[in-house]
């Protein structure tokens, strides 16, 4: 949330000006180094000589002699007529005892408005920042305050007054509004920007944290992802979060969105065989403020069905397989050799099977010619007995 005391939005806050206001002199610029002078861009500056003597008076601009018409000198002292940035510098001024003084010149521009931004992490803790709308040039300083409803005018705190951000720790939260008061300072003068806020409205969690994804065994189109609060965003049992969860494959430009209460979920739809980027964001479960920003990007592959790797070579002493080391788990590789041998003993037994009636019947038919050879020769024996016998 951003604003500007100049707003018309803001009018009420202007009414309470006079009491958020802490004014602020230039007087805190006194440590700086006493020869120094600060002029406005754009405006007559003037140099003092403060010279003892009643004689004339000589300047010199970073010792040169002083030729241009836009330097004046009047009465021994020096005027800058519309200075510029090129008219910074140091400026010695002399009489005809010798040098008098030497001043160094600072330009810049009077302090402006800023522009706040203001976020709470958590119900517990205001973060405010802001930027200057117009560069000064010059050192700035900057005071913070704020105030609760009618309640009394509060530092913001910082760490340094340099710094471009302020904290407000516990602030009561049931409050209908608070001020915010961003005071700009530097040696031309201050200007203030008032922030009207309410907590309710500028509660933005940090990003979820712990963020991982796994594959689910079994499942190619499934992702298991886990996360966990961010650290920042205390009493959690009071005030929880809501999450949303965006995904898409490497390589696409849709993101897949799901909304979830708890911390963990499960993609149902991802694409099988690739890999996927998924963030995920945290908002206030009462609906309050902004949605976080999105947590750093996961990415993840969905569960792949396993394969064999075939064996690439085989251990001669020992007679075991060497398979190459894949997805696939060592006993699924150990039961497929287990099925393979199995089939190498069954085809075995038939073929010893095939062999043997083979064998028998080559045996059954060498009988039978055997059988047949010796009725051969018992027909000529007897035969021959008969011939020999006398008529």
């Amino acid at each position: 949330m951003t604003g500007f005391a100049s707003c018309p939005g803001f009018l009420i806050v202007t009414l309470i000006v006079p009491l958020t206001f802490i004014p602020v002199k230039t007087e805190i610029w006194n440590n700086e180094v006493s020869d120094i002078e600060y002029g406005r861009l754009g405006s007559n500056v003037t140099l003092v000589c403060s010279s003892s003597s009643d004689g004339p008076v000589q300047w010199q601009h970073n010792g040169s002699s002083l030729l241009s018409s836009r330097f004046l000198v009047q009465n021994g002292n020096l005027i800058l007529i519309n200075a510029d940035a090129s008219m910074e510098g140091n400026y010695s001024c002399y009489d005809r005892t010798g040098l008098l003084r030497v001043t160094k010149l600072r330009l810049g521009n009077s302090p402006g408005l800023v522009r706040v931004t203001c976020r709470a992490p958590n119900y517990t803790t205001v973060l405010c920042s802001w930027e200057q709308m117009e560069m000064t040039f010059l050192p700035t300083k900057y005071i913070t305050t704020y105030r609760m409803g009618e309640d009394t005018v509060q530092m913001c705190h910082q760490d340094s007054y340099t710094l471009n951000e302020c904290i407000i720790r516990s602030p009561p939260i049931w409050h209908h509004y608070h001020v915010i008061n961003i005071t700009e300072v530097n040696p031309l003068g201050s200007k203030f920007t008032l922030l009207k806020l309410q907590i309710h409205d500028i509660v933005k969690p940090d990003p979820p944290e712990g963020v991982i994804v796994q594959p689910v065994p079994g499942q190619p189109r499934r992702l298991e992802v886990k996360w966990q609060y961010p650290s920042s965003w205390i009493n959690e049992k009071h005030f929880a979060l809501r999450f949303q969860l965006r995904h898409r494959p490497v390589g696409s430009a849709a993101w897949s969105l799901v909304k979830t209460t708890d911390t963990n979920l499960i993609i149902t739809d991802a694409l099988a065989g690739q890999r996927h980027r998924i963030q995920v964001q945290a908002k206030d479960d009462f609906d309050n403020g902004d949605w976080s920003e999105w947590s750093p990007e996961v990415e993840a592959l969905p569960w792949i069905e396993p394969t064999v790797t075939p064996a690439s070579a085989q251990d001669s002493d020992w007679g075991t397989e060497i398979v190459e080391e894949s997805a696939t788990p060592k006993t699924d590789v150990r039961i497929q050799h287990y099925g393979d041998l199995g089939m190498l003993i069954s085809l075995g037994l038939f073929a010893g099977v095939v062999l043997a009636l083979l064998a028998f019947f080559v045996v059954l038919i060498w009988l039978k010619r055997k059988g047949k050879e010796e009725a051969t020769k018992q027909e000529l024996t007897s035969m021959k007995k008969m011939k020999s016998l006398p008529i």
